[in-house]
């Protein structure tokens, strides 16, 4: 009897830490999660990198990137016809382009558009990317995916600090940059492409960015991370850097020892 009870008050027990109080989520290890939305793989802080992530389009340069993304619909398309009618085997970057299709390049002319309106911050959610598109929810996950698999977009997960009682985050809306990569636009009409810079200007570019390599070599570990980084994770870089020049100033200081 002893043994019945209790094994029914154990059943009870687990039956209990099935769910968290007030239908919270749990986590693999079984006990809850302190905000019922675990901090998604690979996202950083927001605030934190988004000086450095965003960049304020030229002038004409978002409708040059949705005309090459249209572009690449109808690329995308002669692929696939190729495949059916002469079994063309795709190569990756071949492949990527057959994979978009006309919901993504909606979703890309939300994006685009936001860029050009925002200096080119831009975070929407995707209820206001499924809105602007006429789309759902998980044809916009879908679309995004093919943008980022074709080289039309760069995505980054974010997460922000819920106020509240200990450290506590949650998940909140990406942060996206359009951009076109170097191997679709070789599938792309050469009235598309850029045209290649002159030897003088790779030039300078390259000395320009030996000058910059050198300059940062000379910078102390907290100048560096204040130069390299900005945001919340910039301040705390600088502080570590702090620290290891402070160590390090004091290991130089130290009498030498004569075995």
């Amino acid at each position: 009897m002893t043994m019945f009870a209790l094994g029914e008050a154990a059943a009870r027990v687990l039956g209990g830490m099935a769910r968290a109080p007030g239908g919270a989520t749990r986590r693999r290890s079984g006990t809850p999660h302190r905000t019922g939305q675990p901090v998604r793989r690979d996202s950083m802080e927001a605030g934190s990198f988004e000086e450095h992530f965003f960049r304020l389009p030229a002038r004409g340069e978002t409708d040059r990137m949705l005309r090459a993304a249209r572009a690449a619909l109808d690329a995308g398309r002669r692929l696939r016809r190729a495949v059916r009618t002469e079994g063309r085997v795709l190569t990756a970057a071949e492949r990527a382009c057959a994979g978009l299709t006309a919901g993504a390049v909606r979703v890309y002319q939300e994006i685009c558009t936001l860029a050009r309106l925002n200096g080119g911050r831009v975070f929407p959610s995707y209820d206001h990317l499924a809105e602007a598109s006429a789309l759902g929810r998980a044809t916009v996950a879908r679309a995004l995916h093919l943008l980022e698999a074709a080289g039309l977009l760069v995505r980054q997960r974010r997460f922000c600090r819920v106020e509240g009682e200990g450290p506590r985050y949650r998940q909140t809306s990406n942060a996206y940059r359009p951009t076109l990569s170097g191997r679709l636009m070789g599938l792309l009409p050469r009235s598309l492409r850029s045209a290649p810079i002159p030897d003088d200007m790779a030039q300078a570019q390259a000395d320009r960015a030996q000058a910059v390599a050198a300059m940062e070599a000379t910078l102390s570990c907290r100048e560096l991370a204040a130069v390299t980084t900005g945001g919340a994770l910039g301040r705390m870089l600088a502080r570590l850097g702090a620290a290891i020049d402070l160590r390090e100033s004091q290991k130089g200081s130290e009498p030498q020892t004569q075995s």
